[in-house]
C-alpha cells in the first residue's frame, strides 16, 4: 500500500499527539483511564502508526489481550539504560506481577505494596541496602514508563499500594509468563551472587528499556 493512501484518512493533529506520547512514555495501555483513548486510536489507524515508526526505526507491537501497545527496536536507539538497582527492582515488578496476576481475574488490577517489593529484595542477600531515595528514584522512572502507578503518595513507605501494569510484561521480552517466572528468578538469583550482568540472549532487553 502506498504510503499516501495510509495516511490519507488520518486525523493529523491527533496523529502527531498519540505518536509523541508513545514515543515519550514508552508504553500506552487501554485500562489506564487517561491513555485510553490514545489505545484505541492507536488500533484505529495501526497501519499509519506501524509505517510511521518503522521509518524512525520501531517496530510498533499491539497485544490486545492485555491492552498494550508498545515500540520495540533491535538497534538500541531509543533505549533508557537503567541502573543496576533499576534492573533489580524491574525484575522484582515482573515477578511480583506474574504471580498475582495468577491469582486474579483478567479485569482485576494488580496492586502490591512496597513492603512487598522490600521483601524479595531481602531474599537476594545482596550487600546493597535498598534505600529509599533509590526507590523514589526508580519508581518515577516506571510510573513515567507507564509500567506503575502509585495509588498512594510515598513509593518509600513499606505501606505504599502500587498498581502494576501488564506494560510490566514487555519492558523485557520472554515467550511466555512461565519462561518469564523462571527467567526472573533465574536472574535475580544472578545478582545475589554478585554477577552484574544476566548473562542471557535477551541482555540488553533486560538492562536497557524502551525510551519509546
Amino acid at each position: 500500500m502506498e504510503i499516501a493512501n495510509v495516511f490519507a484518512a488520518v486525523p493529523r493533529d491527533r496523529f502527531r499527539s498519540v505518536a509523541n506520547r508513545l514515543l515519550g512514555e514508552c508504553f500506552i495501555l487501554k485500562r489506564v483511564k487517561d491513555t485510553a483513548p490514545d489505545y484505541n486510536f492507536i488500533l484505529n489507524y495501526r497501519e499509519a502508526f506501524a509505517e510511521f515508526f518503522d521509518i524512525l526505526g520501531y517496530e510498533l507491537k499491539i497485544d490486545e489481550q492485555n491492552g498494550v501497545v508498545g515500540l520495540y527496536t533491535s538497534s538500541g536507539v531509543g533505549r533508557i539504560h537503567l541502573k543496576k538497582i533499576e534492573s533489580i527492582l524491574l525484575l522484582i515488578l515482573r515477578l511480583l506481577y506474574i504471580e498475582k496476576r495468577r491469582q486474579l481475574s483478567q479485569t482485576d488490577d494488580v496492586i502490591i505494596i512496597a513492603d512487598e517489593i522490600y521483601d524479595k529484595y531481602n531474599m537476594l542477600r545482596l550487600n546493597t541496602k535498598l534505600d529509599k531515595t533509590s526507590m523514589r528514584n526508580a519508581f518515577g522512572l516506571f510510573r513515567r514508563c507507564r509500567l506503575i502507578a502509585k495509588l498512594d503518595w510515598d513509593a518509600a513507605n513499606p505501606d505504599t499500594r502500587i498498581i502494576i501494569y501488564p506494560s510490566i510484561l514487555f519492558a523485557v521480552t520472554t515467550a511466555s509468563l512461565d519462561e518469564m517466572y523462571q527467567s526472573a528468578n533465574d536472574k535475580l538469583a544472578k545478582y545475589s551472587v554478585g554477577d552484574d550482568t544476566f548473562g542471557t540472549t535477551d541482555a540488553a532487553n533486560d538492562e536497557e528499556a524502551d525510551e519509546n
